[in-house]
């Protein structure tokens, strides 16, 4: 029997990986810790799903650092989403730029409001071009000037 492939983002990071995978299944629904292998206290596995998607986090020394070239996306509903993952996250973290942060684990997330895309979508080039130029302006998200820049861009009739 052939099985099909199976694809699970996996991130090597240097400690902390069990607290890091409890700290983020406690922010999202649908999310659980599936299994921890401990293999003699020098490695560690986590394997865990995040809105009902696989991760595998494990846990040994390393002198590779996580960067910005790979992140978590979460796509949330409104402002109030934007602001608790964004500031649960970024506790002990370093914000960065057009809804990225590093949090203190040194993983990066983008905390986007579905908003956004809605706009880009909904409008005219011209709008969707200003709701982008405003989004190169933000470290966090904000859907209200989003959304003026929406509407500040909307041709006269």
């Amino acid at each position: 029997m052939i099985r099909s492939p199976n694809v699970t983002p996996f991130l090597w990071v240097s400690d902390k990986a069990l607290e890091a995978a409890e700290f983020y299944v406690s922010l999202l629904p649908d999310s659980r810790i599936i299994s921890v292998e401990d293999f003699g206290g020098v490695t560690l596995v986590v394997s865990f799903e995040l809105a009902g998607h696989p991760y595998v986090m494990m846990q040994h020394p390393t002198e590779h650092r996580l960067n910005e070239s790979f992140s978590i996306a979460v796509r949330v509903d409104g402002q109030a989403e934007v602001d608790r993952l964004w500031d649960a996250l970024l506790e002990g973290g370093k914000p960065l730029a057009c809804g990225w942060l590093t949090d203190r684990y040194g993983i990066c997330w983008q905390i986007t409001p579905i908003q956004m895309e809605d706009l880009r979508k909904a409008g005219t080039p011209a709008q969707a071009q200003a709701v982008f130029e405003a989004m190169t302006q933000m470290i966090k998200f904000d859907v209200v000037a989003l959304e003026a820049a929406f509407e500040a861009a909307k041709e006269p009739s």
